[in-house]
C-alpha cells in the first residue's frame, strides 16, 4: 500500500510548457500508460504496471512521474539497482520534485538499514 502512496501521488506531474504537436501526443500516451499502470498496481499486478510505465518512458524519455513509478515497481520487485536508476532520471528530469526527492530519501533509508542487517 506504500507503494501506491508513492506512485499515486506523481501522476499529474509535469506537462512541458512547449511541448510540439508530437511531443503532446507523446506524452498524452505515456500519461494513459501511466494511469493504466496505477490502476493494475491497485490490483496488485506489478508485473503489468512495470510493463506499462516501461512502455510510458519508451514514449515519453522525459517525463518523471513515468520514472518515479517505474523505480516504485522496480522496487517493489526487488530489482534494486534498476530502481535506483529510475529514482535517479525522475530526480534529474524535475530536480525540484518534492515527492520524488521524499521517495529517493524512503528509498535509500530502507535500504541502508537492510544492507546494515545483511552484510554480504
Amino acid at each position: 500500500m506504500a507503494a501506491l502512496n508513492r506512485l499515486i501521488a506523481l501522476t499529474a506531474c509535469g506537462v512541458a510548457l512547449s511541448a510540439t504537436l508530437a511531443d503532446a501526443a507523446d506524452r498524452k500516451a505515456a500519461q494513459q500508460q501511466v494511469d493504466f499502470g496505477i490502476r493494475v498496481a491497485r490490483q496488485g499486478l506489478w508485473r503489468e504496471a512495470t510493463y506499462r510505465w516501461e512502455r510510458a518512458v519508451q514514449l515519453d524519455p522525459t517525463y518523471a512521474a513515468a520514472y518515479n513509478n517505474l523505480a516504485v515497481a522496480y522496487e517493489q520487485a526487488g530489482a534494486l539497482d534498476k530502481a535506483k536508476q529510475a529514482y535517479q532520471k525522475a530526480a534529474e528530469l524535475d530536480p525540484k520534485n518534492a515527492s520524488i526527492k521524499q521517495n529517493i530519501e524512503l528509498f535509500e533509508e530502507i535500504n541502508d538499514r537492510a544492507s546494515r542487517k545483511d552484510p554480504q
